[in-house]
C-alpha cells in the first residue's frame, strides 16, 4: 500500500465525509476535482485511517495511469490482488473480490480507463460488476465533476474538491519550507497557486532552496515552468493540465479549449449571458463551457460566473493564448458596455455589469487590440 500522506491539512471535512460513507454497508464512493487538487492524497489518508484500517481486512490501492480500457483495468488489479495473467480477468477479478470479505478497493486516476468514449461504456459495465460484491468497498479517484455511470454511488455525494483555505495552504507551505520567509512574500507566492495543492507542494519545494524573492523573480519570466520540472503529473503542473486537455471531452469540442484560452485573460470570469451577447466567435460556447466544468478546468463561483484557476490561466497564455479574433468581439463588447454606462449614469444593472467584469475591461482593454 503507498503510505499515508505525511503533510495533509485542509481536508478534514471531506476526509469526516469519506470515513461516514464508509461506514455504510457497500459503500461506492468517488473523489472528484481537478488535476493538482489532492484526490490521490485524500484517498491515502482515508486508507490509513485507523477505522478503515480495522474494517477492512482487505485493502488495494491500484493506480490506473497505465490501463485505457477495461481489459487493461483488469489486468492491472490481477497483478494488485495476485492473480495469473490471462487474456480477460475481469470475472476472475469480480469472483476474487466476491470470495474475499470486507475489502475496500481504491482505483486511482481513474479517468485514464474512463475517459475514451469508445471503451467508456465496457469500463463502467466492470465496475458496475464489481459493486454487485456486497462486501466490497469501491472508492474511485479521478478528473473532472462527473461521476461515472451504471453504479449507484453512495449518498451524500463527496462534492469536487476545491482549492485549500488560505489557512491550509500556509500550513502546507510551511511544513515544506519553513516559517521563516517574509510572510508578504510567502502570500504572493501562494497567491500565484491560487491554494491549488500539487501548486502549492511544488513552490514551497522551491522556496525551501533558493527562497521567496528568488522565486517571485522567477515567475516574471518561467511562469508554470517554473512548476514543471518534473517528469510526471505528480511533479509538474504544465504536465498535469496538459492531461486535463488532453481529455476527449475537450478534444472533441475544439472551442472548448478556445474559451479556456480566452478565459486565461479573463480574471473576473464570464457569465451565461455574456458568452452569449459578446458574439465570441465560438461554437456552441455553452457547450463548451459545460466541457470546460466537466473536466475541472474551469468552475463556476458563487455569483455563476464561468472563471479558471490561476495556474491553469497562466498555463493557457504561455502555450494557447486567444487570438485577435477571439480578443476582439469581446473588446467591442466591453467597450458598448462603457458607453452605456456613461450615457445613463446611475443605473443599478449596468453599474453592477461594470463591476463584476472590472479586471476584465483592464486585461481586454490593455491588450490594446
Amino acid at each position: 500500500l503507498p503510505s499515508r500522506p505525511k503533510i495533509f491539512h485542509g481536508r478534514e471535512f471531506e476526509l469526516e465525509h469519506m470515513i461516514k460513507i464508509l461506514h455504510q454497508d457497500s459503500p461506492r464512493l468517488v473523489i472528484l476535482g481537478a488535476g493538482g487538487m489532492g484526490k490521490s492524497s485524500l484517498a491515502r489518508a482515508a486508507l490509513h485511517h485507523p477505522y478503515i484500517a480495522t474494517k477492512y481486512e482487505h485493502r488495494f490501492f491500484v493506480v490506473c495511469d497505465s490501463a485505457t480500457n477495461s481489459i487493461e483495468l483488469a489486468a492491472v488489479m490481477g497483478v494488485h490482488i495476485g492473480l495469473k495473467p490471462g487474456r480477460d480477468l475481469r470475472k476472475a477479478v469480480a469472483n476474487y473480490f466476491s470470495q474475499t470479505k470486507y475489502s475496500l478497493l481504491i482505483l486511482d486516476n481513474f479517468e485514464t480507463p474512463w475517459e475514451p468514449f469508445q471503451s467508456r461504456s465496457d469500463v463502467e459495465e466492470f465496475v458496475s460488476l464489481l459493486t454487485d460484491v456486497r462486501d466490497l468497498a469501491l472508492m474511485i479517484t479521478m478528473r473532472g465533476a462527473e461521476r461515472p455511470g451504471k453504479v449507484r454511488w453512495s449518498h451524500p455525494f463527496l462534492a469536487p474538491l476545491k482549492p485549500l483555505s488560505k489557512d491550509a495552504a500556509r500550513e502546507v507551505f510551511h511544513d515544506i519550507a519553513d516559517d521563516f520567509h517574509d510572510s508578504e512574500e510567502m502570500d504572493r507566492l501562494l497567491g500565484l497557486t491560487d491554494n491549488m495543492p500539487l501548486a502549492i507542494n511544488l513552490m514551497a519545494h522551491l522556496v525551501d532552496s533558493e527562497g521567496c524573492a528568488n522565486v517571485l523573480n522567477r515567475w516574471e519570466t518561467e511562469k508554470t515552468s517554473l512548476l514543471s520540472e518534473g517528469p510526471d503529473r505528480r511533479s509538474s503542473l504544465d504536465q498535469s493540465i496538459i492531461i486535463s486537455l488532453s481529455s476527449p471531452r475537450i478534444t472533441s469540442l475544439p472551442g472548448a479549449k478556445d474559451l479556456l484560452s480566452l478565459l486565461s485573460i479573463l480574471p473576473d470570469g464570464l457569465s451565461n449571458v455574456e458568452l452569449l451577447q459578446s458574439n465570441i466567435p465560438i461554437q456552441d460556447p455553452l457547450t463548451c463551457a459545460a466541457a470546460l466544468l466537466a473536466t475541472s478546468l474551469a468552475y463556476n463561483d458563487d455569483k455563476r460566473r464561468l472563471k479558471s484557476l490561476f495556474p491553469i490561466r497562466e498555463h493557457m497564455q504561455t502555450f494557447y493564448p486567444p487570438s485577435p479574433q477571439l480578443i476582439r468581439p469581446l473588446r467591442n463588447h466591453f467597450h458598448l458596455l462603457l458607453d452605456i454606462y456613461w450615457q445613463y449614469l446611475g443605473l443599478d444593472r449596468r453599474i453592477n455589469q461594470i463591476s463584476s467584469n472590472a479586471e476584465n475591461i483592464y486585461s481586454i482593454l490593455s491588450r490594446g487590440l
